[in-house]
């Protein structure tokens, strides 16, 4: 049984507790009553052992909708059965013309046992049924007649839809405790890296730095996975922090509202740890959904990727983000010797998926666009996301 499962099965569970004490109070009401009207029963013998039957079949029904998996079909129609038994027997009982039925608001136990395990509908079916045969054993249609009726066919409906809700409100609950610990757990690991592995790997690469030769190319890789990495940690942080600085509790997490936002310009400002990115970023948040901004980023990594690995470690690259409302649109710039005519087209022929899979094909995913520009001025990769396909990929 899953979480959603689990919380339902426990609201269910409350219910029947609470339905068994009712059934207790119903039964004691109906035994006194029957008791106080002994003189109108025609079969006294016979009406007490039907007002018996009532009292073993509480007993049973106390004990087996205490156990879920005794909860079957079977139980509820023979609940059912015996309400409905316990009125057709009355003018038996009590000869025609009778005022109050034998087992009086007993019946009500049937009745919510429906509603709860099936809800609206159950209830609908089985106050049809109970307000039914009341109306066929009865000679007169009264007004008191008509409002138990009434009540039975319109109160199930009620309590199933109710109960139906609280399910509902029990498992949406559960799934958002369940989300906020997730991401409490995510800043939490994430400050434990931040405080160990990144410290660890800045020393590597100020070291290695010193001492030089081997030395320096083991900072090079040191740096390279310590940006990754701290990038990584940021991400993971903010969304745990709701994209936007809040703690998450304003509905910002899986099964709420509304979707984890992510201000890009913050992702994009990262890239400024690599050696000549230069990131220009609007003064305002660029909010968008937490997966959107992160592909994004990741296809803006993956043009800075071949830019160091094209035109050289630490050459100078520019990375321009415009919000225009309607869309958002990322560039991305060298002054390297361009790509060869056919050079992409080849790389992809061959099986190498880096810029058709790292650049194009994100963009693509997210319904936008990525566009090249190359020639002997540098390469400019211009990245567009437009917000409505944005919001319905998120």
């Amino acid at each position: 049984m899953g979480p959603a499962g689990a919380a339902a099965r426990a609201v269910e569970d409350r219910l029947f507790r609470a339905l068994a004490v009712l059934r207790v109070v119903v039964l004691a009401n109906a035994v006194g009553l029957n008791l106080y009207r002994a003189e109108n029963f025609q079969h006294p013998r016979w009406a007490a052992a039907a007002v018996v039957a009532m009292v073993v079949w509480t007993g049973v029904a106390l004990a087996a909708y205490a156990v879920v998996r005794r909860r079957t079909a079977l139980l509820l129609v023979a609940d059912l059965g015996l309400a409905v038994g316990s009125l057709a027997v009355t003018p038996l009982l009590k000869g025609d013309g009778f005022s109050a039925s034998l087992p009086g608001f007993w019946v009500m136990g049937a009745l919510l046992a429906w509603a709860v395990h099936w809800r609206w509908a159950g209830g609908l079916v089985a106050g049809l049924v109970l307000g039914g045969t009341d109306l066929l054993v009865r000679e007169d249609l009264t007004q008191n007649n008509y409002g138990n009726v009434f009540l039975l066919v319109i109160g199930g409906p009620i309590v199933g839809y109710m109960c139906g809700s609280l399910q509902e409100m029990a498992t949406e609950r559960d799934l958002a405790q369940r989300a906020a610990a997730a991401a409490a757990e995510r800043v939490r690991l994430a400050r434990a890296v931040h405080d160990g592995v990144l410290q660890v790997l800045a020393l590597v690469q100020r070291r290695g730095r010193e001492l030089g030769g081997d030395g320096a190319q083991l900072a090079r890789l040191a740096g390279e996975q310590e940006a990754a990495l701290r990038r990584l940690v940021q991400e993971e942080a903010s969304l745990g922090r709701g994209g936007d600085g809040s703690d998450g509790a304003d509905g910002a997490v899986p099964g709420s509202a509304g979707p984890v936002t992510v201000d890009l310009a913050v992702a994009l400002a990262r890239f400024e740890q690599r050696a000549g990115v230069t990131v220009v970023v609007p003064a305002e948040p660029v909010l968008l959904p937490g997966h959107v901004a992160g592909e994004v980023a990741a296809a803006v990594g993956a043009c800075l990727d071949n830019v160091e690995r094209h035109v050289g470690e630490g050459a100078p690259a520019w990375v321009l983000l415009d919000d225009l409302g309607a869309r958002v649109e990322v560039s991305v710039r060298d002054e390297g010797p361009g790509i060869a005519p056919g050079r992409l087209a080849s790389a992809e022929a061959e099986g190498r998926m880096g810029v058709s899979g790292s650049v194009v094909g994100r963009m693509v995913d997210l319904g936008g666009t990525a566009t090249l520009s190359t020639g002997a001025h540098g390469t400019e990769w211009e990245l567009v996301v437009r917000r409505d396909a944005a919001q319905e990929d998120a």
